[in-house]
C-alpha cells in the first residue's frame, strides 16, 4: 500500500470514478456505469473542474483509480467567517477495502482542507451506513448536526 498516490481528478478518470460510485448498494441503484460517461457525467465533471473551491480526487495504486472524494471549500459568515471543508462520494474500490486506505484518504483530505485554511470538517452519510459511521466516528467526526435532504428530481 506505499505506491499510493492523491492526485486532481482529470475527465480520463471519470469511468473509473464512476464504476467507484456504482459498486455498492446505494450506489448500484442511483449511479450509471455506462462507458463512455453518461454527458451528465461530463458535464458534471467539467462544472467541479472549473470551480476553484471543488477538489475531485482520485487515489491511485500504479495507474489504476482505486478511491475517490470530493472536496468542497466552502465559506460561509457564521463562526467569524469559517471555512468549511465538506467531504463527499468517498469511495474505495472492492480489493482495498479493510487494509487503511481509508483512514489515509480521510487523513489526506483533512490536511488539504487545514492547507485551505478550513477551520472545520464536516461530511455526511447516509443512515443505512452503519460501518462507515462507526469509521468516521473513530476518525473524530461526532454527529452533532442532523442532515436533511429535499430531492427535486
Amino acid at each position: 500500500m506505499n505506491d499510493i498516490a492523491f492526485r486532481r481528478a482529470t475527465r480520463g478518470d471519470l469511468p473509473a470514478i464512476i464504476a467507484l460510485l456504482a459498486d455498492d448498494p446505494l450506489g448500484a441503484a442511483r449511479e450509471d456505469p455506462a462507458d463512455p460517461p453518461n454527458p451528465r457525467y461530463v458535464d458534471a465533471f467539467d462544472a467541479i473542474d472549473r470551480d476553484p473551491n471543488q477538489y475531485l480526487a482520485v487515489v491511485t495504486a500504479g495507474e489504476a483509480v482505486i478511491g475517490c472524494l470530493q472536496l468542497s471549500f466552502v465559506p460561509g459568515l457564521s463562526r467569524l467567517g469559517l471555512w468549511r471543508g465538506q467531504i463527499e462520494s468517498v469511495r474505495i474500490a472492492a480489493a482495498h477495502r479493510g487494509g487503511g486506505l481509508g483512514r489515509r484518504m480521510f487523513e489526506w483530505a483533512i490536511d488539504e482542507c487545514r492547507q485551505r485554511g478550513c477551520g472545520l470538517v464536516q461530511l455526511t452519510t447516509d443512515k443505512t451506513r452503519a460501518d462507515a459511521l462507526r469509521f468516521y466516528e473513530s476518525l473524530g467526526f461526532r454527529a452533532s448536526h442532523e442532515g436533511m435532504k429535499l430531492a427535486l428530481e
